[in-house]
């Protein structure tokens, strides 16, 4: 996830990002496995968001070639409370296909059932709820995998061991969740690290950084922090940086922004495990086109990801980096 407006009157909790596409041909049936133009939604974690925004390009880049269209929603916060209207709202308005990124495992299981129930094809991109079987797919990032990642990027950075934290964003949320447990696992397994835990940052930068400054009082001896999102990235370093222990504490950030990719560059920040979310949402296409047209689809695809540091940053892990627009 990346930075974006805060603060805003939520209203609606709805910001459309991407209008209709112009399609291939042929006129909308409203109706799946029929022929005509197929209407697709993505309904995203939150709005604004680069991770989101590069798979938004994805999606529409598979869509055009499919002959559909789509519309982009997405609440103002990653908050199950302001993604459940969205969801309803969308499924009220009969899409043939909805691309989505739940925004928790619990509650957003019943609106999307709900979806699948009246005919629509579900296609769960990114992020996953505790029994997905009402979808034609799964969709996401090798994430206990990223979470290991990141930890061998922090023994790397530290090959004598030490304290090491995890910032995340809100338990529940199944990437983050399965990211924690990547690193957790990697942790405890080598003795020469002091597993400090995880605590949550509620997506909010300003909170990471509060929580890594009291961490850092408590332990001042720290030598690594993952952080499992864009937003707990921005914090932690805020936090380091004002204990003035940017030369001790090394940060490994999840996902691979603008914001991020700077703070890669001015060294606040040592390394990124960028996801692949453009491919994300190209798979999801596919997997709700082929749904649509009575095809086999994939149950579960996990999509790999890519270590940015700033010796690659020029080559392929540039390639990494999300997109602000398409």
């Amino acid at each position: 996830m990346s930075r974006f407006t805060r603060g805003l009157a939520v209203g609606a909790s709805v910001l459309v990002l991407g209008s209709s596409l112009a399609a291939c041909g042929g006129s909308s049936d409203g109706g799946g496995g029929g022929g005509g133009e197929k209407k697709i939604a993505f309904i995203q974690g939150v709005a604004g968001d680069q991770f989101y925004i590069t798979m938004q390009c994805g999606i529409e880049a598979a869509a055009k070639t499919a002959g559909a269209k789509v519309e982009v929603q997405g609440p103002q916060k990653f908050d199950p409370t302001l993604q459940k209207p969205i969801v309803d709202s969308v499924v009220a308005s009969k899409p043939d296909a909805i691309l989505v990124a739940p925004t928790d495992v619990s509650a957003m299981e019943a609106p999307l059932k709900a979806a699948a129930k009246a005919g629509i094809k579900v296609v769960l991109v990114d992020t996953t709820v505790n029994d997905p079987s009402f979808a034609v797919s799964e969709i996401s990032s090798d994430n206990v995998g990223g979470g290991k990642a990141a930890f061998d990027a922090i023994k790397q950075l530290n090959p004598n061991g030490g304290k090491v934290l995890v910032i995340s964003t809100d338990p529940g949320v199944s990437t983050v969740d399965a990211r924690v447990k990547g690193f957790k696992d990697a942790a405890e397994a080598d003795s020469s690290f002091n597993y400090l835990g995880v605590q949550y940052s509620h997506n909010e930068p300003a909170t990471a950084a509060k929580l890594v400054t009291a961490a850092l009082q408590k332990d001042p001896d720290i030598v690594g922090v993952f952080a499992t999102n864009l937003f707990a990235a921005e914090g932690t370093a805020t936090g380091v940086r004002q204990a003035d222990k940017g030369d001790q504490v090394k940060i490994v950030g999840f996902d691979a922004g603008p914001d991020q990719v700077k703070a890669l560059q001015d060294g606040t920040v040592q390394a990124l495990v960028a996801q692949q979310p453009g491919t994300i949402g190209q798979d999801g296409v596919e997997q709700a086109m082929a749904a649509l047209d009575g095809k086999s689809t994939e149950k579960k695809i996990q999509t790999g990801f890519t270590i940015i540091t700033k010796d690659n940053l020029d080559g392929e892990g540039g390639k990494a980096v999300y997109k602000s627009s398409c």
